[in-house]
C-alpha cells in the first residue's frame, strides 16, 4: 500500500518546507476538487495561488484535450483499492520522471508537473465512480509524496512554484486589465491632487 512506501518522517501539508507543503495542498486540493465535480461542482475557493492556477490549467487541459485523456479509463480498469497508488506510481515513474536515459536529468518543464497531478485527479476519478473512495485520501498522500520526491528538487532549482502560477494562472482579460490600469491611475491622480490641495493650503 501507498503508506508504507511513504517514510514515517514526511510531514506532507505539516511540512516546514514550503516547496513541499505546497506540493501536498496542490494534491489534496485538486484531487478533491475533481471528485467532487470540479467547476460543475460545489466550488470552494482554492486554498492558494497555485491551487487555483492548478484548477485553472486542469480544466482548460481536459476541455482542450478530451481525446488525450479518453485511454485512461482503459488502463486503470483493473485497479483495485490494493493497487491504485502502486499502479499511479508506476505509470507516473514511467513517463513524468524527469530524466532520459542514462539517467542523465532533463530539465523539468511546468507542463510535465501539470500533468502529474492531472493523471492523479483523473485516477481519483475513476475511483470514486467504481465505489473506491476509501483510496482517495491514499492518493493524495501518494501524489504528494512523489512530488515531494522527484519534482521538488526540480522545482527549487527554478526558484519555486512562482514560474507555476505564471505559466497556468487564469489570465485576465484585457477589459479587466484596462479597468484595473485605469482605476490605478484614477487613485494616483487622486492623491496627487489631494497633496497638492494640503501644500497649497499649508503655503
Amino acid at each position: 500500500m501507498c503508506q508504507s512506501e511513504v517514510p514515517d518522517t514526511r510531514l506532507g501539508l505539516n511540512s516546514p518546507d514550503l516547496l513541499v507543503r505546497e506540493a501536498f495542498l496542490m494534491a489534496y486540493d485538486y484531487i478533491e476538487y475533481v471528485t467532487t465535480g470540479g467547476a460543475e461542482g460545489p466550488v470552494c475557493p482554492a486554498p492558494s495561488a497555485c491551487a487555483a492556477a492548478l484548477r485553472f490549467a486542469g480544466d482548460e487541459l481536459l476541455t482542450r484535450f478530451p481525446i488525450f485523456f479518453r485511454r485512461w479509463p482503459r488502463i486503470f480498469q483493473d485497479v483495485t483499492e490494493e493497487t491504485a497508488c502502486p499502479v499511479l506510481m508506476g505509470i507516473l515513474d514511467e513517463h513524468f520522471s524527469p530524466t532520459v536515459s542514462g539517467g542523465r536529468r532533463r530539465e523539468l518543464a511546468w507542463s510535465a508537473v501539470l500533468s502529474v497531478y492531472v493523471l492523479a485527479g483523473q485516477m481519483a476519478v475513476h475511483c470514486r465512480e467504481r465505489g473506491m473512495e476509501v483510496v482517495l485520501p491514499q492518493l493524495k498522500e501518494c501524489v504528494g509524496a512523489y512530488v515531494e520526491r522527484v519534482i521538488c528538487p526540480e522545482i527549487r532549482d527554478k526558484g519555486g512554484w512562482s514560474g507555476f502560477v505564471s505559466r497556468f494562472g487564469k489570465k485576465q482579460d484585457l477589459e479587466s486589465q484596462v479597468k484595473k490600469a485605469c482605476c490605478w491611475t484614477l487613485l494616483a491622480l487622486a492623491i496627487g491632487i489631494v497633496s497638492y490641495v494640503l501644500w497649497k493650503r499649508a503655503a
